[in-house]
């Protein structure tokens, strides 16, 4: 995305040169345009390895009649099921740790990636949906949407869907606002305007970005999860790796359902 003289300093007063998912996220410490780029080791790029159909994302559904895509903050409390969800970006390596501990529990998750990332990691996109997890929108260059006005909030989402669909055949189903856990109606309308139909919050933040230690994010989660919650985690943070054993576990113990979102809401 190119911004404009006039949008660089609109942001730059709003604080988004410096804003993450959450304070101290590590996807946005070096800066809006360049924040994947300064978390992630980028090679040349490469052609992504073909995504398998059977996993492929699916698509948005239609926007809400009033023009806004609502904020979905949970699921259903009347049954077992919890949605892991995963911010998508950060280092490779600990994101392909995160997949192979998922993989080892036999557990699919929710992933809302940056754009900018899979740019950067194509690879990550099929690592993904091969392992059976979905794959979704977290904007292009993960700014801090409640900041941004209608126009730039509605391009990080449509520039986003656009790599979802040029690497995996299809935007996603879900849609995440960066910087923030809850949106505003500009973030809405814009998200309805992209072809979302929701905008996926959540009720449980680990607080992994922060990087407490394993037993710090796993026991915040233990604590707040309940049937229909939605996890917050991140792919880019070894504690997450080292928390996640100690997680499942304690949601299985606790008589909860690790799922993606999707299966949550089925």
């Amino acid at each position: 995305m190119t911004l404009n003289r006039r949008e660089v300093l609109q942001l730059a007063a709003l604080g988004a040169l410096g804003a993450g998912c959450a304070p101290g996220d590590d996807t946005q410490r070096a800066g809006a345009g360049r924040a994947t780029r300064a978390s992630t080791p980028i090679g040349p790029r490469s052609p992504a390895p073909p995504v398998p159909s059977s996993a492929a994302s699916s698509a948005p559904s239609s926007a809400h009649p009033s023009g806004t895509a609502p904020e979905l903050g949970h699921g259903p409390r009347s049954g077992s099921g919890v949605a892991l969800t995963f911010h998508g970006a950060g280092d490779p390596g600990i994101a392909r740790a995160v997949l192979h501990e998922l993989a080892q529990a036999r557990v699919h998750a929710t992933v809302l990636a940056v754009g900018t990332w899979l740019e950067g990691q194509p690879a990550m996109a099929a690592a993904v949906l091969g392992g059976g997890h979905e794959l979704g929108n977290h904007t292009q260059h993960h700014l801090p949407m409640r900041g941004l006005d209608a126009r730039t909030a509605h391009r990080e989402i449509v520039e986003c869907a656009r790599v979802l669909g040029r690497l995996t055949g299809s935007p996603g189903r879900w849609f995440r606002a960066s910087g923030t856990q809850h949106t505003n109606r500009i973030i809405r309308a814009a998200a309805a305007r992209a072809g979302y139909a929701e905008c996926l919050s959540y009720d449980v933040d680990s607080l992994d970005w922060t990087d407490p230690g394993a037993l710090a994010i796993s026991q915040r989660v233990l604590a707040r999860a309940r049937p229909g919650s939605i996890v917050s985690l991140h792919l880019g943070h070894r504690g997450t790796v080292d928390a996640l054993p100690a997680v499942l576990s304690g949601l299985a113990t606790k008589g909860l359902r690790a799922l993606t979102v999707s299966e949550l809401l089925a």
